[in-house]
């Protein structure tokens, strides 16, 4: 004997500390159709980002208006509702893949008038409008469709680290997406930021095209059109975990997602431009993606409740802090970094806590009004943080919102102890 206990715990081997925290990975092993899905959206949400960025620098040159610019915000939720509304109607009675096909097309549809519209001398303001409306409502169709699609495609046991990796394309896009965006705007001009939009739909159109069909399984008599609209809304009485965990991520997008700011914040806090522009898109999702791509932990928190509310505190701190560096880009990248990563925790945990609690039969309905949240509330952020920035400054916008984030988000945890006391596998 040398002494030693022989049972001592072994030293772990190389990379297994990094296994432990790495995302994992698993789902895209498990799941061929999964797989087609998860890369069809890494390149069609690439392509997206530069219309977003896009259509933000148009509406200021446009207009020089940051309350028009706002009002971006205001255009999409409006469509979002009218879409959520419409497609709960139809989204759990249909075929998943069929509906999922139609939404590329409609997609299509909207970024070519987009790209139309940025050819002519003088792009009517309403045109543009249109567009951003058109996506909007589609997003309504596409985001429950694909969302509701997951748990049969990978099992409730993948269910978290399939939610990590959906971030992971959401905040790698996020990166990569506005940063290009800006570099395109900067050396041509919108027009061609949206035409990468419209030819990326084509990698979301073949991957839905290329997996299986996915019937709806619902019971006979079940409700269909609005009758089917009102129980999906109906589902949440009497649940205030599932309704605190929308609520709390539209806390955090309407009082602390400055975007609708972006163009402003570049041009008169670092007098800079495009470029700026968008790598001020891209700096959360740099630190959520970073926070994505280390999720292999999120398997092993059961409190989820309480991840969720930190986090979005956390977020308020970042977009705070982001509000009070002055003119160093450099720490306001950094704490735009450190938001996003914050963020993308809680959208893991929300998005597990919803898929594992709702019945297959109304996945679809309560998706949309996740994504209805998700979506619509950056959206009217862009409206809140315009229009305060207008009646003062937009340094003053981004402040209070990211204080009003960190305050409603505590507000809420008091109201609502149930979310606090959440445990992974009580009944939400």
């Amino acid at each position: 004997m040398d002494g030693r206990d022989a049972n001592a715990e072994r030293p772990s081997r190389p990379g297994t500390a990094l296994r432990r925290i790495a995302v994992d990975v698993s789902p895209l092993r498990a799941s061929r159709d999964f797989r087609r899905l998860w890369f069809g959206l890494l390149v069609s949400e690439t392509g997206y980002q530069f219309t977003l960025v896009a259509t933000f620098v148009q509406m200021r040159q446009l207009t020089g208006s940051a309350a028009a610019v706002g009002a971006i915000g205001l255009v999409g939720v409006v469509a979002l509702v009218l879409g959520t509304l419409v497609a709960g109607a139809f989204v759990d009675s249909y075929d998943r893949r069929t509906l999922l096909i139609g939404a590329q097309f409609s997609y299509i549809a909207a970024s070519g008038l987009l790209f139309v519209g940025a050819l002519m001398d003088d792009t009517p303001v309403a045109l543009v409008y249109a567009g951003i409306g058109l996506i909007a409502a589609t997003s309504a169709l596409d985001g429950p469709t694909r969302s509701a699609m997951t748990p049969r495609l990978v099992g409730r046991d993948l269910m978290p680290a399939a939610a990590a990796l959906n971030q992971v394309v959401w905040n790698a896009t996020g990166l990569i997406g506005p940063a290009l965006a800006g570099l395109v705007i900067a050396e041509f001009d919108v027009a061609v930021a949206y035409l990468i939009d419209l030819a990326t739909y084509g990698a979301m159109l073949l991957a839905a095209l290329m997996i299986r069909p996915m019937p709806p399984e619902r019971a006979p008599g079940s409700p269909t059109g609005w009758s089917a609209v009102r129980e999906g809304f109906a589902y949440l009485r009497g649940r205030p975990v599932l309704q605190s965990t929308f609520l709390i991520d539209v806390i955090a997008m309407v009082f602390g997602m400055p975007r609708a700011l972006f163009p402003f914040l570049a041009q008169l806090q670092f007098d800079a431009g495009a470029r700026v522009t968008g790598l001020l898109f891209s700096a959360p999702a740099v630190g959520a993606l970073i926070g994505a791509l280390t999720t292999g932990w999120v398997g092993r928190i059961r409190h989820q409740g309480r991840a969720v509310i930190w986090a979005v505190m956390l977020w308020g701190v970042g977009i705070t802090a982001f509000g009070l560096v002055g003119d160093r880009l450099w720490l306001a990248l950094v704490c735009l970094a450190f938001a996003g990563a914050a963020d993308v925790i809680s959208a893991v945990f929300r998005n597990t806590i919803l898929q594992l609690s709702v019945p297959d039969a109304l996945r679809g309905r309560l998706s949309g009004i996740h994504i209805l949240v998700v979506t619509g509330g950056p959206r009217l952020g862009d409206l809140e943080a315009g229009l305060v920035a207008a009646a003062f400054t937009p340094q003053v916008s981004v402040v209070s919102g990211g204080l009003l984030c960190i305050a409603g988000t505590a507000l809420l945890a008091a109201l609502v102890p149930a979310l606090w006391n959440y445990h992974a596998g009580d009944p939400a």
